[in-house]
């Protein structure tokens, strides 16, 4: 990647920091949950951090405080040095399910949060249609979700928050529900648009392998209350190739140094 990419690359990613961030639900009963305990990260602007932990351990609640969707207990976070206190206007959102409207076109769809922003529509729908072609998806704008596979449709939800160039993308597990083929293409596609757009991204994911292929650093979190096991810088060249990433005795490296987290926690057993 070129000197001039980068400084693109920093340009349109935003800084993130969480600081002494801890979150406590409280349930119906009146019993505290306890699901964030002390966090404190930075995020370099067009960084690609990928966080990695068990189920429950408050991966999906670090996204949501990001978001501005629920506040901390304890704590603040920052972006581009601005206390977060509602939804940022710069943050865009991926979750696994794709939860596009039925009744909708893709384009549509795709065009939703710009009609909730009260922003033009029209000087924003060739925009769509740009990112549509660039997703694989030209000439699908007038189909309906229900016309569409699942991977299709998880395109659509990336650009449906792509259309407001949100220099933070938050990606809750957007892979998750896609079969094994699909999934290591929508990996190659999203590797792709970073590169291209320089993003800031913070990508919640199960797989070990999936976030060290795609990641600068991966964030390993522990069991509830959640704190950061592992902060890992992953050096490795980009674009990343699948077959040759994957047979480079670094990305092993780094995928055994996450596991060895587990292991320790008792999440994973090698019998």
């Amino acid at each position: 990647m070129s000197k001039d990419d980068l400084s693109k690359k920093v340009e349109a990613g935003a800084r993130v920091a969480l600081k002494n961030i801890s979150k406590v639900y409280t349930t119906r009963e009146g019993k505290g949950v306890h699901a964030l305990d002390d966090i404190n990260l930075d995020f370099e602007p067009g960084s690609f951090v990928a966080c990695v932990g068990p189920s429950g351990c408050g991966k999906s609640t670090l996204l949501s405080l990001l978001a501005g969707i629920t506040p901390p207990t304890c704590g603040e976070l920052y972006i581009d040095n601005k206390l977060i206190e509602k939804p940022h206007p710069k943050v865009g959102v991926v979750f696994q399910s794709d939860l596009l409207l039925y009744w909708r076109t893709i384009l549509d769809n795709i065009l939703l949060p710009i009609e909730i922003k009260k922003l033009n529509v029209k000087n924003y729908s060739i925009k769509a249609k740009d990112l549509l072609k660039q997703v694989g998806l030209d000439g699908f704008g007038n189909k309906l979700p229900t016309e569409l596979s699942g991977g299709m449709r998880q395109r659509a939800a990336i650009c449906r928050a792509l259309i407001q160039e949100p220099d933070l993308l938050l990606m809750d597990e957007p892979f998750g529900a896609l079969d094994a083929l699909t999934r290591e293409q929508m990996i190659l596609d999203l590797q792709k648009m970073w590169m291209t757009l320089g993003n800031t991204i913070l990508f919640i994911t199960h797989g070990i392998e999936e976030a060290v292929f795609l990641a600068d650093r991966v964030l390993v979190m522990s069991p509830r209350p959640g704190k950061i096991e592992l902060d890992l810088k992953i050096e490795l060249q980009r674009p990343r190739p699948w077959s040759d990433t994957h047979e480079d005795p670094k990305f092993s490296k780094y995928v055994r140094k996450v596991r060895e987290i587990f292991e320790s926690q008792g999440i994973l057993v090698d019998h």
